[in-house]
């Protein structure tokens, strides 16, 4: 188990590189069953979730599209609970089927918050891809179509997750430790 520092805290490993990618790859086949002749438009959700986004569309093997919305919540290693909307949706999403592209889903206030934005633009569906699930966080019911990982709340960054921006490069998934 590795161990690394960034910036006045340690790390240690919890999901390997190689774990996220046969997740990612099982999450893809299973969203290319599901919307197989619907061509999907992905919504990945900027920072975080740039990395699996990409990892994800290149498993992806029936025709979609993907863009980008940045959303603002986090504040060192806690959520500040409030989000903020920074950059905006700008396709056309009338009739389309929509899947939003989280890194991870803790409250699930940023989700509430992203369908009833999505909502309003009057989409055929709207389905929920996180690479990361705290279930036991959650304070609003969502339902989450794709999940790559369950896990416990702790604090993680790697593989696009930060802390105060650092760390999103980290190939494996390093949860903090406990002093």
């Amino acid at each position: 188990m590795s161990v690394v520092k960034i910036q006045d805290k340690l790390f240690e490993t919890s999901i390997s590189e190689a774990e996220i990618k046969q997740r990612v790859k099982a999450v893809a086949e299973q969203i290319n069953r599901d919307m197989a002749g619907k061509n999907p438009l992905l919504l990945a959700v900027l920072n975080g979730a740039f990395i699996f986004a990409a990892d994800l569309m290149r498993e992806i093997t029936i025709p979609c599209e993907i863009s980008f919305v940045k959303l603002a919540s986090y504040q060192g290693v806690t959520s500040s609970g409030t989000v903020k909307e920074v950059i905006g949706i700008n396709e056309n999403l009338s009739g389309r089927t929509v899947i939003i592209v989280e890194d991870i889903v803790e409250s699930g206030l940023t989700m509430k918050r992203m369908i009833e934005s999505i909502g309003t633009r009057n989409p055929a569906s709207v389905h929920i891809c996180t690479l990361l699930l705290k279930p036991d966080r959650l304070k609003v019911p969502l339902t989450i179509d794709y999940v790559a990982f369950r896990i416990p709340n702790d604090f993680i960054l790697g593989y696009g997750l930060d802390y105060d921006q650092q760390g999103r490069q980290l190939k494996d998934i390093y949860t903090l430790k406990n002093d």
